[in-house]
């Protein structure tokens, strides 16, 4: 009997959670059933499908940033967001007419702080490629400066009109927007151009030469290589690049 490896009980797993999160998604049908029966909301709360849905999307999007695969996120958390977004469609046309303004109110302020939360988010690539690379060329500074100037603004406005749609989101974005900045004084007198296709890497006898980032080829055996190419023990070529452009032999 083959043994389980990590990704295969990763994969056992990741089934397993979209088929327990499935039914939990669906856990609420018998609720918003008695609602389409009676033509009412009673005394449900809209609270706990809106904080469903802004967490489906978060996680949704946060499974789009991931370089490597995440299908298992993508899938349950689309199909969640569906399911949360209908419900609170259910949701506001069953509310009682006193209560719609300030229930819709509600539900839009939530997925808007989910938006706002997703918009401040953004940033976390160009985080990790600054940190990767140790340089800030794709990451310019008055963006950062000023988005962070933005989110204190509308964090105080928020709460001096103590709206938590407001306020939130921009808590987060602030810390981004810190980040950012920190990253910036660390890496801006890096080199630019470490993103490009060839590099020059320097040889330690001062031989400069272009080289690919990944080698193409893996398989070349240094024996077939032509004579005039072929490397010493040293690790440097039998023929050197002289500052005039012209092969010393």
């Amino acid at each position: 009997m083959a043994m389980l490896t990590v990704p295969h009980m990763a994969f056992a797993f990741g089934i397993l959670g979209n088929i327990v999160s499935f039914l939990v998604y669906l856990a609420p049908l018998p609720t918003f059933y008695r609602i389409y029966k009676r033509k009412s909301t009673e005394g449900f709360q809209s609270i706990p499908y809106s904080v469903a849905l802004f967490s489906a999307m978060l996680l949704l999007y946060y499974a789009f940033l991931k370089t490597d695969n995440q299908i298992m996120l993508i899938t349950i958390n689309s199909v969640g967001t569906c399911i949360e977004a209908t419900y609170l469609l259910v949701y506001m046309i069953y509310a009682p007419r006193t209560a719609k303004g300030h229930r819709r109110a509600k539900i839009v302020g939530w997925v808007c702080a989910a938006f706002s939360l997703c918009v401040f988010a953004a940033p976390l690539s160009i985080m990790r490629l600054v940190i990767r690379t140790k340089s800030v060329e794709y990451m310019p500074f008055p963006l950062s400066f000023f988005l962070t100037i933005c989110a204190v603004m509308w964090f105080f406005y928020g709460l001096l009109i103590r709206d938590f749609y407001i306020a939130f989101p921009n808590i987060l974005g602030f810390a981004f927007g810190i980040a950012q900045m920190i990253l910036y004084t660390i890496y801006k007198n890096a080199k630019k151009g470490v993103l490009a296709e060839f590099k020059l890497q320097e040889l330690p006898n001062g031989l400069v030469f272009p080289t690919l980032k990944k080698a193409e080829n893996t398989d070349t055996n240094p024996n077939d290589q032509p004579e005039d190419t072929a490397m010493t023990e040293g690790g440097a070529r039998d023929k050197a690049v002289e500052p005039s452009g012209e092969l010393k032999v």
